[in-house]
């Protein structure tokens, strides 16, 4: 399974490319991070996320897209732009017919590290040891792209059998 992993950021949005299979190390397609400037018009930035991720589902061809789902911060006008940024990431899978799941920032720590709690340094450390890589993806918007893609790989297909399941479960019983 290729999955296209996003952490969403106005600024900063990482992205990365996983292969794998459920239990099993993955393998690191690739990883950007798409930039805009925070004293740009936010439709254009907006516009730049959307045209870029487009272009990275076109090139790396994913079976699915995983998004860091938007937690509460402290800071109204971050979680605004992060939001936004979120719903352009879930629009590019949509956009181009693959499943999109999100997950949590703790799910996702804790699919890779074994902790919900984990920090941004061990969330780094566990992806270049799982990925077997050379040298840690910098900055950690990638890394953090890059671990919601394991995430996805490891905990969306289960969760994805668990759905479906109960979808038919739910059309027997109407009938």
């Amino acid at each position: 399974m290729r999955v296209l992993g996003i952490d969403p950021g106005l600024t900063r949005c990482g992205v990365g490319v996983v292969e794998g299979v459920p239990g099993r190390p993955g393998k690191l397609i690739a990883y950007h991070v798409v930039r805009s400037e925070p004293d740009e018009d936010i439709s254009q930035r907006l516009l730049h996320l959307d045209r870029r991720l487009a272009e990275l589902v076109a090139l790396h061809r994913p079976e699915s897209v995983a998004v860091e789902r938007v937690f509460s911060q402290h800071n109204a006008r971050t979680v605004m732009g992060t939001a936004q940024a979120s719903a352009v990431a879930i629009l590019a899978g949509s956009r181009a017919g693959l499943p999109v799941q999100t997950y949590t920032p703790s799910e996702v720590k804790a699919a890779v590290t074994g902790s919900g709690t984990a920090d941004k340094a061990q969330v780094t450390a566990m992806v270049t040891r799982l990925l077997k890589l050379d040298a840690p993806p910098r900055p950690a918007d990638a890394a953090d792209a890059i671990a919601i893609a394991i995430c996805h790989i490891w905990r969306g297909g289960t969760r994805a059998r668990i759905q479906a399941a109960a979808l038919a479960a739910a059309r027997r019983s109407s009938r």
